[in-house]
Parts: C-alpha cells; sequence; structure tokens
C-alpha cells in the first residue's frame, strides 16, 4: 500500500521492562517510586502514554506484586502532568524446560505460569487506560524460554480487559499475531478499532528490516491505530519509519538503553529525542488528551 505519513504522532515511553537490564545501566528504575518518577519526567518531556512494568526494589527482578503496580499507579496520578497509563499484563505466562533431551519437569528457576484472572489482578485492582496484551506465544532469545500466550489464555484475558473497560493495546511479535488479533477482534472479544504495538526486532519474532516491518503494518486494519518499535540502535530510526508508515512511537529504556555510543540514556532523553525526529519530519507530537478521544480512552481512578 502507499505510504501515508502520520502527522500527530503520539508518544509511548516503555519505562523499565522486565528484561535483565538492572545492572547495566545505573538509570533503569527499579523501586516503585523510581518507575513512577522516570514516567513523570517522560511525559515532562513529550510522551503521552507511560507503558509501565514493575520490577524488586532490591534485586531489580521482574516482579508482578501488586502493591508495586498500586504504588507506581497513584504516584503517577497524583504527579502535576497529565500522561495516559499503560500497565504490562505480559507476566505469569513465562514457561523455562529442561534439558533438550529431558524438557519435562519444567525449570522453576524462571517458570511463572499464572491464570487468566492473577494476569489481570493488578489491571482490575489499578484500573490503567490501556493495558498490554501479548498476542502470540514466541521464542525469545533464551534457549529454553518461551512466553506462552495460548488462544484460549488469549481469549480469557481479552474478555476480561474488554469488561473492565481498559483498552487492550495488542502486542505483536509477528505477523501471526495480527492474524489472531484481527480473529479475537471478528469474535468481540476486542473491540474495534484496535490499538497495535508492532514489536520490531525481538528475537526471534519479526526482525527490523523495513521489507518485514511494512508486511506488518501491511497486516493492520486501516482503522486501526498503531505503534511501533525496534530495540537498541535502531530504535529512533524507527521513530521516522513509523512516523513514514502512518503509524505512532515508542522509546524507553525497556528497548535500549544507550543515547548515544559510549552515553547512557534516561527515558526522559529519549522520548526528547524521538519528539525532535518527529517534530523535524514536519508532523505534531500530540498529548494525553488528545489520545483519549483518538482512542476513545476514559481516564479513571483506582479503586479504593
Amino acid at each position: 500500500m502507499p505510504l501515508t505519513m502520520n502527522t500527530e504522532v503520539f508518544i509511548t515511553c516503555a519505562v523499565t521492562g522486565s528484561g535483565a537490564t538492572q545492572d547495566r545501566s545505573p538509570h533503569v528504575p527499579r523501586s516503585p517510586q523510581q518507575i513512577a518518577e522516570s514516567a513523570i519526567a517522560a511525559a515532562k518531556a513529550g510522551a503521552a502514554i507511560v507503558h509501565c512494568h514493575v520490577r524488586d526494589p532490591e534485586t531489580g527482578a521482574p516482579s508482578r506484586k501488586l502493591d508495586y503496580y498500586r504504588e507506581v499507579t497513584d504516584r503517577i496520578r497524583d504527579a502535576d502532568v497529565d500522561v495516559v497509563l499503560n500497565l504490562t499484563a505480559g507476566m505469569g505466562g513465562d514457561m523455562i524446560f529442561g534439558d533438550v533431551e529431558e524438557p519435562l519437569p519444567l525449570n522453576p528457576q524462571g517458570t511463572d505460569m499464572i491464570g487468566a484472572s492473577a494476569r489481570v489482578a493488578h489491571v482490575a485492582e489499578c484500573l490503567p487506560e490501556i493495558c498490554t496484551l501479548d498476542c502470540g506465544t514466541m521464542n525469545f532469545a533464551e534457549a529454553d524460554y518461551v512466553m506462552t500466550n495460548t488462544p484460549g489464555m488469549l481469549t480469557a484475558m481479552g474478555r476480561m480487559m474488554t469488561d473492565l473497560g481498559v483498552k487492550p493495546e495488542i502486542e505483536a511479535f509477528d505477523t501471526g499475531h495480527l492474524w489472531y488479533a484481527k480473529q479475537l477482534v471478528a469474535d468481540g472479544v476486542l473491540q474495534a478499532p484496535a490499538l497495535v504495538q508492532l514489536c520490531m526486532g525481538v528475537p526471534w519474532g519479526a526482525p527490523n528490516d523495513l521489507n518485514t516491518f511494512m508486511a506488518m503494518v501491511n497486516n493492520v486494519p486501516q482503522d486501526w491505530t498503531f505503534s511501533a518499535f525496534s530495540l537498541g540502535r535502531t530504535q529512533m530510526a524507527y521513530v521516522a519509519a513509523a512516523v513514514l508508515a502512518g503509524g505512532h512511537v515508542r522509546v524507553g529504556l525497556e528497548d535500549n538503553l544507550w543515547l548515544d555510543k559510549g552515553v547512557l540514556a534516561e527515558n526522559w532523553h529519549l522520548v526528547e529525542r524521538a519528539a525532535t525526529i518527529v517534530e523535524n519530519m514536519g508532523a505534531k507530537v500530540i498529548g494525553p488528551a488528545q489520545v483519549r478521544e483518538k482512542l476513545g480512552l476514559v481516564k479513571r481512578a483506582p479503586k479504593r
């Protein structure tokens, strides 16, 4: 299809993620306070959406602890800047197999498999405007690790998100994930028009070459909204690519630790640079109020 550049672009900042990056940069936030403060700084730099995971404050290891999510949410909502809150719902589907000759039983070190209700418990408690739905099972770079999202699990989680009035952000790591996302909409599990994040360059999903990227873009229905990102040194190149292809952009320390060669970034640095790229392309960076109007979001306070 012909390219139609997006002229009104929102920036998502993926604040910390769940990867083992906590010891690779002092700027990767760990505690709920650090995560919230980094998200607030990103919002002040131009991010309309902040995408948040939580970590153990002492070790930096990824966590699902409800208290951490509640604290992050409250701190962001109490801040002197407006921003759309997007919480991950990707935790709880981690399988690490045993030896290749004896894959079972699963390795208890790192395996974290829980039910659908538990995977969205923090979403029900905190009521963000957006939460993520990783729309397929995938092999990541680790030899024996599988991110598990079965059709049954995705249907259950998707219905819960829809019933809560929280908009799922479909995380698509390959074209098949988009295929299934469209089926979820056809089945009435998710509502159209949907929101999609195209995740490029994540081993072993869609590689981050432009031909594959455009194949992903061409599989997004015309009335849906998509954003895109790539990892590491190509993060900023994909800011330009996403805008040129008609989409929105995501940056942040979840996906890239560096501002320049040898220069570690903070989240607000990455947002500020992304905003400069967008504006230099002749587009406008839009804020959270415009994003809510565009995506039909309702800002709500958490349950007390």
